[in-house]
């Protein structure tokens, strides 16, 4: 019998990010969903018939059957208390990033995970862009030598301030461009190099009427000396590479932006053809001293991350992403902000 999954929440994380997703990974049944707007309540019977629209959390817990998973695509400031009442109510959670807006609040929630003994995943999904998974493949397999520097970028050119939560300076909110793209590049960055020792920031606020940053450089120094350099900007009018990647053996150099939000904004899903699959155009290269060849883009998979967790909950696998990777990067958005704050470079400890 399929998982039955409740979202919460049907914004842009909610409708493009996670129900595309749910519908399309055997195992799941989106059997809910959470939104108070009418448009989005119309949005959600129009695609799924089927699904049960409700206009509270609180229906939720009490429902005939129950759920096996309560998805939180809410508001960052939402997403400890829903994940707090979905671990009490006895049922798993997904997280979207940033899974809290402080390091005490995600050590607050892996400790009541592990008393109720329910996973919660953390929705990093950016480690199945193909661009990645092609840059994790290349790492691993020693193809790129000892990596010497890993740049990441995740640029955009949008002048005009969008009023909302995202721009907004309560701590609670989680607002700004660190908390937001720099949660996926900073994920991206310990995963494939672990937690890092030193942790150094530019954080800066530049268009006008932006009230949080939207301009953000961050350094770090990993074990074994491999520095990542992450930029996450929506004042870029021009785009830097995506990932660029010194080793002492080769370099891997890709331009542009994995195609998975652009078709799942589009309407596709990973049961469409061409679903994930770069164009050629936008492959990578890889550079040794002998000249430069393309490298093929593996496909994008973000549904990857949906079996992963039915894996855990049905078989008791590994989960596909942690509480504690999560809290990892938390720990390095705080300091970040310290060093830009304090303009120096912060020793990040052991954890």
């Amino acid at each position: 019998m399929d998982l039955r999954v409740a979202l919460i929440g049907y914004g842009t994380g909610g409708s493009v990010f996670h129900a595309p997703l749910i519908t399309s990974v055997p195992g799941l049944r989106l059997a809910a969903v959470v939104t108070r707007t009418p448009q989005r309540r119309r949005a959600v019977r129009e695609r799924y018939p089927d699904v049960e629209v409700v206009d509270g959390a609180d229906r939720l817990w009490g429902a005939p059957g129950g759920f096996d998973l309560v998805v939180v695509a809410a508001p960052n400031r939402q997403h400890v208390p829903l994940a707090r009442t979905a671990l009490t109510a006895g049922v798993p959670v997904v997280v979207d990033k940033p899974v809290a807006a402080s390091v005490a609040d995600a050590r607050s929630l892996a400790a009541l995970s592990a008393v109720r003994g329910l996973p919660v995943f953390p929705y990093h999904n950016r480690r199945w862009d193909g661009d990645y998974r092609t840059a994790s493949r290349l790492v691993a397999s020693g193809a790129l030598g000892d990596v010497q520097r890993f740049e990441s970028r995740f640029e955009r050119w949008r002048p005009a301030v969008e009023n909302g939560w995202k721009e907004s300076t309560d701590p609670r909110d989680a607002g700004g461009i660190l908390f937001d793209l720099g949660t996926h590049l900073i994920d991206q960055a310990v995963a494939l190099f672990g937690r890092p020792a030193r942790v150094y920031a530019e954080v800066d606020t530049r268009r006008r009427g932006a009230a949080s940053p939207d301009d953000v450089f961050v350094a770090l120094t990993h074990p074994g000396g491999t520095r990542s350099h992450l930029w996450m900007s929506a004042t870029a009018a021009h785009l830097g590479p995506r990932l660029r990647i010194l080793g002492s053996r080769a370099s891997y150099t890709v331009s542009g932006m994995d195609p998975q939000e652009e078709q799942l904004r589009a309407g596709l899903t990973p049961k469409d053809p061409g679903y994930g699959i770069a164009p050629p155009e936008s492959h990578g290269v890889l550079g040794t001293p002998g000249g430069t060849a393309p490298e093929p883009t593996a496909p994008g998979a973000y549904q990857d991350f949906y079996a992963g967790v039915v894996r855990t909950l049905r078989d008791g696998a590994p989960p596909p992403t942690t509480l504690a990777e999560a809290i990892t990067g938390l720990e390095v958005i705080e300091a970040a902000a310290r060093s830009a704050r304090e303009r120096t470079v912060v020793e990040l400890g052991d954890g």
